[in-house]
């Protein structure tokens, strides 16, 4: 499906990127060069799918910040999509389901270890009945279901809930996995800073803008703002099962070497120290919903800072500057809800790379 709103491809941008197959010659070509910029988890799921969806690229990654040190490392990354008031329900659920796919394909296989991928059971709990009872997503999870009476004796302050079984992906672990594949399939990952998106031209034939928060100053976003979100990371192995309230606040996600306790929404806020309140807030607001947790050690901080927008931006821009022209093709914006989407979204983005690929080797290309 094509987009049509400020998530998709802009009309200027058809116009050079046009699904023109009639441009592609059968004579040898020099590969299009692309130049990723971000190495988080849309950055790095990005420059793999384009790696294997886009014939005929070189693809270099560059980012000043790799795992550990990325907003995507302190991600819960538990698949729960978060509703994008701007992304029509069916693109979101789109992504949702090839995200799953994708992560569901490898917890089933023998890689699940080493890309820190797996399945985990649970609930989402309400104090009062939701407005939608099934959200879009009940379909894509397995064995979505509403709880029980007796489920909910475990939760006296709650009356409502679902139950179901997701995928977690643990970041720290995903992220250098990802990296991994690429550089095994030669994929170059450079450490650099972009200042400018002019800088990469005429190294690069193609930039990818997968930088989160930077593109606030990288591609002059004012619509980007932070959403501060602090967790606790604690040793509690004994709690199997996650616990999500209904607002998504206050939340519980066991994984494979600790539990993650969350959290907070703070519009605006950059500070990347934890506040020792705030950590014990968070703490007390989950040991309400799971008292066992009182019994928790080696409780670690973490704080990253969400890439908000009103919408995903997930578009082409043709940047034109004495004559020259770079294709950019924006992908970032993902919110709260960036593990969740993010394969899904890295489809999209490798169509709109292709696009721009075939406009390249067009005879009457102007780029």
């Amino acid at each position: 499906t094509r987009p049509t709103t400020h998530w998709e491809t802009s009309v200027g941008a058809r116009a050079f990127c046009g699904l023109q197959d009639r441009f592609l010659t059968d004579r040898p070509m020099d590969p299009v060069r692309i130049a990723v910029v971000g190495a988080g988890v849309v950055g790095l799921s990005t420059a793999l799918c384009v790696s294997k969806l886009v014939p005929g690229c070189s693809i270099t990654v560059l980012s000043d910040k790799f795992s550990p040190d990325t907003t995507s490392d302190v991600a819960a990354g538990m698949l729960i999509p978060h509703v994008d008031a701007e992304t029509p329900i069916a693109k979101q659920k789109q992504w949702f389901r090839e995200t799953f796919d994708h992560l569901f394909a490898i917890a089933n296989s023998a890689e699940a270890e080493d890309a820190g991928v797996h399945l985990v059971s649970g609930w989402q709990i309400f104090r009062s009945v939701p407005t939608e009872e099934v959200p879009f997503w009940a379909d894509v999870v397995l064995g979505f279901r509403k709880m029980t009476e007796a489920e909910l004796k475990k939760f006296p302050q709650h009356v409502f809930g679902h139950a179901f079984t997701t995928l977690k992906c643990e970041s720290p672990t995903y992220l250098p996995w990802l990296e991994k594949r690429l550089k095994g399939s030669g994929v170059p990952i450079l450490t650099r800073r972009i200042g400018d998106f002019w800088e990469l031209h005429p190294s690069f034939d193609i930039v990818i803008n997968c930088s989160g928060l930077g593109s606030r100053q990288l591609a002059g976003d004012s619509k980007l703002f932070p959403v501060r979100g602090q967790v606790l990371r604690v040793q509690a192995p004994w709690v199997k099962h996650f616990i999500r309230d209904g607002n998504g606040l206050t939340y519980i996600y066991p994984g494979i070497a600790n539990v993650i306790l969350g959290g907070t929404r703070q519009k605006g806020d950059w500070n990347l120290s934890p506040d020792a309140e705030m950590s014990r807030d968070i703490f007390s607001r989950c040991c309400a919903l799971e008292p066992s947790l009182r019994g928790a050690c080696h409780i670690r901080e973490k704080v990253g800072l969400r890439p908000f927008r009103p919408g995903l931006r997930l578009q082409t821009e043709l940047l034109a500057q004495d004559g020259r022209r770079l294709p950019v093709v924006h992908h970032y914006g993902h919110g709260s809800g960036g593990i969740s989407v993010h394969w899904g979204t890295a489809l999209e983005a490798a169509r709109l790379v292709g696009e721009c690929v075939r406009a390249l080797r067009s005879p009457k290309s102007k780029l």
